[in-house]
């Protein structure tokens, strides 16, 4: 279910996107996801090189987006970071948020959040430059994309089908990164490579 109006307008007066309109250079399907190396939540430098050979999943994440709280406190994404990191899948946190800006946080706070919320991703990317955010494109909180072990980029878009920050409509939704997965281990080519994000706009520096 859409939100109502009125919720609607009182996200988008906060600088909430419902759906990613943003014009960012975009990394394609099908072509090498863009290279990077960035410091991560505790200090240790995290390359998209040093992964190759994995299959690796990029979410772009803000703690105090309401859609990235429905997804967290729902237990829906700790989930998909448990079950898929049990299979040897790489989860990569971004977090693209600059400094003063609605999600930034340094590292020691981005692992105390994660403890609060039960996140285990493999490592959270720092990325307050939004270097890392403009080069994949990513528009909104969160953003999925996922990497082959070849190093290309199979998909990119939104976590689920419905538009909401109701938890209730978790559910009843298609979930976009496990039907990606399952085609994936299926050996098929996926269903749905690209979709519409949707949640708050990235918080780069202006």
């Amino acid at each position: 279910m859409f939100l109502p109006i009125l919720l609607r307008r009182s996200l988008l007066a906060a600088g909430i996107a419902l759906t990613a309109t943003t014009a960012l250079a975009a990394a394609e399907i099908g072509q090498p996801a863009p290279a990077f190396t960035a410091q991560s939540a505790d200090g240790k430098p995290v390359s998209l090189a040093a992964f190759k050979g994995k299959t690796v999943v990029l979410e772009w994440t803000n703690h105090e987006c309401p859609f990235v709280v429905k997804h967290y406190e729902s237990g829906n994404i700790p989930q998909l970071q448990k079950d898929l990191t049990a299979k040897g899948v790489v989860w990569l946190q971004v977090i693209s948020s600059a400094p003063d800006k609605q999600g930034h946080v340094d590292g020691p706070s981005a692992i105390k959040i994660n403890g609060f919320r039960n996140a285990v991703p493999s490592a959270v990317v720092l990325d307050p430059d939004g270097r890392i955010g403009k080069a994949y494109g990513a528009q909104t909180t969160p953003h999925l994309y996922i990497v082959d072990p070849a190093g290309q980029l199979v998909y990119k878009g939104g976590i689920d089908s419905i538009p909401s920050a109701s938890k209730g409509d978790i559910a009843k939704a298609d979930n976009y990164v496990k039907l990606a997965f399952a085609d994936l281990t299926a050996g098929r080519k996926l269903a749905h490579a690209s979709t519409k994000p949707y949640g708050c706009s990235i918080k780069y520096a202006d």
